[in-house]
């Protein structure tokens, strides 16, 4: 689908650009242009404001609140040198332990230490620095995509009921947090952020009433809308798939214009009642769309005015890529900002560029930021040779860097645990790509694969697939140990675009699993071919669905909707049974992946 007006390149702010867009584009340019001094500000408000907690008074800064000070005595930690803390805070101790400020809240990532959900202390005033990053991102979109004032956005956003620690502090995701927040709730009318969903479909902590209802509405207004999203990808694809599985009921309600009795939330079938009046054209229309096989094309073909597709596809969610331009015809992908649940970091200046040439903007007003140096090849660091910390204004283009943080709510020196590549400098803030989570996710003998690897490795296999008119669209893996010698097993769930006529063989999917061998590291080959500490790789192909079935097992478990991501390794029994349920056929390398001593690479 023709998109024309969406421009690659920014051009000159119009003239009728509204003031507001004019000053957020203007705090961006001179934030950026003092990024220094702008951290060094945020580092001494920080220090000063927390100099009394316990935990900065443990390092005898005594006041200072001078870089070199706090890098000579702060040290570097990680999640779980800070959980004795974190454990006192969530158990009731409202002494200054982290922050000078109250912990509001504990916000959940999706990440996990020990197998539990790491609870991150926040601060109330976290949200208008949340809420100030938010409002940047429409200024700088409206640069590239005119007239999103004169439609909507269908947005899939969801909350999770949250959970109370035993100090009887909230905890709950950084989005559920925003999302119930007055700072969202009462938000003022913008035409640049017009939802077709009503505050009280997003506020559902019932993921199919939330979920039905939000599509109802984008069925409704589906001429209005400009843009399509969900936070994540897989948020996106989860909603094309509800549609799939509940398009008559839909149509049947439209048609009628009543609402599906499952429908129980009383706010919810309120909130409906203005918006939901009998449609039997706009039914017919969603029934003959729906009805087909064929999905290519269905967004545009639904939603005839969408822009563009509003969703992270950068680290692990570049693999739905291909799915969601096959739902989409290749609408454009916009990612829009990056953020986790310990901090909010940037925004993306060229939004509507290409998902491989993402990369986002610090802002340096968001945090203290620090630099580790990455290096894959150098040994890995212990407590006795602290590493060397590079300052956000130098750091350097080509080099990866894991992410340090400084935060108001009271982390120090914070390892996030991503790597991030420097790809170029706005003005005086460095711009970074995205590269992966700092772990391992398969490991037999000596050799260690990555997310980054494991990624490459299969779409270097999907290769295989294309004249098949094949896909993967989703996947998970772990080592299997069990065996001698252990080996890799991969889970596939593939779409099949023609399956009666034109789907892969069992030897091509044996050829993927080599494929994948190929691709992997030198140390992964050697093991194989030398040393025999590696057995053959294992391709296991699940029916479909079966990873919707692992995220409703997610979300049963307390995972939020939000931010649940697709496990790229897994080891939990009743996963790995659930996995095992579904597959339908198995595939193992034909025969080794070449090495020799001189490939290193």
């Amino acid at each position: 689908m023709a998109v024309d007006s969406v421009t690659s390149s920014p051009p000159a702010p119009p003239a009728t650009a509204s003031e507001k867009d004019a000053k957020a584009l203007q705090f961006i340019e001179e934030t950026t242009r003092n990024t220094d001094s702008v951290q060094e500000r945020v580092l001494s408000e920080i220090l000063s404001r927390n100099a009394e907690t316990e935990y900065l008074k443990r390092f005898g800064l005594l006041g200072a609140t001078d870089r070199d000070t706090f890098k000579s005595k702060v040290p570097v930690v990680t999640y779980e040198d800070l959980q004795p803390e974190i454990q006192r805070i969530a158990n009731g101790d409202r002494s200054l332990i982290l922050s000078s400020h109250p912990i509001s809240e504990f916000l959940t990532s999706s990440g996990t230490s020990a197998g539990e959900r790491k609870l991150m202390p926040t601060i109330h005033e976290e949200l208008d620095r949340r809420t100030l990053l938010y409002s940047l991102l429409m200024p700088v979109m409206n640069l590239y995509v005119p007239d999103l004032d004169k439609g909507k956005g269908l947005y899939f956003l969801f909350v999770k009921a949250e959970s109370k620690t035993p100090g009887g502090l909230v905890a709950r995701p950084v989005l559920t947090s925003y999302y119930k927040s007055e700072h969202f709730k009462t938000r003022p009318y913008d035409p640049y952020n017009d939802y077709t969903s009503p505050n009280e479909a997003i506020l559902c902590a019932d993921s199919f009433q939330s979920m039905y209802t939000q599509m109802v509405c984008g069925l409704v207004m589906r001429h209005q809308v400009l843009r399509v999203g969900a936070v994540f990808a897989s948020g996106l694809l989860r909603a094309i798939r509800f549609l799939q599985l509940n398009w008559r009921q839909l149509a049947h309600d439209i048609h009628n214009g009543t609402l599906n009795p499952k429908i129980t939330d009383p706010s919810l079938r309120e909130s409906m009642s203005g918006t939901l009046k009998p449609d039997p054209e706009l039914s017919s229309f969603i029934t003959k769309e729906c009805c087909e096989e064929n999905w290519e094309g269905i967004i545009p073909r639904i939603w005839p005015n969408t822009k563009y597709l509003d969703v992270i596809v950068t680290g692990a969610m570049a693999q739905y890529i291909p799915t969601l331009d096959y739902y989409s015809n290749g609408l454009p992908l916009a990612c829009t900002m990056y953020a986790s649940s310990e901090c909010y970091f940037g925004l993306n200046l060229k939004p509507m560029c290409k998902p491989s040439e993402v990369s986002y903007t610090i802002m340096p007003n968001m945090a203290y930021f620090e630099f580790i140096p990455h290096d894959p090849s150098a040994p890995p660091l212990s407590k006795l040779s602290p590493p060397h910390l590079v300052d956000l204004a130098d750091v350097e283009v080509g080099k990866e860097y894991e992410l340090v943080i400084t935060t108001y709510a009271g982390l120090c020196r914070y390892r996030v645990g991503d790597i991030l590549e420097v790809t170029g400098f706005h003005n005086a803030a460095p711009q970074f790509r995205f590269v992966r989570r700092k772990n391992v996710l398969l490991s037999i003998d000596s050799d260690k694969t990555d997310e980054a690897e494991l990624q490459k490795a299969i779409d270097n296999a999907s290769v295989l697939l294309r004249e098949f008119n094949t896909s993967v669209v989703e996947y998970t893996s772990f080592a299997d140990t069990k065996t001698i010698p252990g080996h890799y097993v991969i889970y596939w769930e593939l779409l099949v675009k023609d399956p009666a006529n034109n789907s892969p063989s069992h030897e091509v999917l044996d050829k993927c699993c080599l494929a994948m061998e190929e691709s992997l590291n030198s140390v992964y080959r050697q093991g194989r071919v030398a040393d025999n500490s590696i057995g053959p790789l294992e391709i296991r192909v699940v029916k479909n669905g079966t990873f919707e079935e692992l995220m409703d097992y997610a979300i049963s478990r307390g995972a939020s909707i939000n931010q649940y991501k697709a496990p790229r390794c897994v080891n939990f029994s009743p996963i790995m049974e659930l996995l095992d349920s579904r597959v339908f056929s198995v595939h193992f390398s034909p025969s080794a992946p070449h090495w020799t001593p001189e490939r290193r690479r």
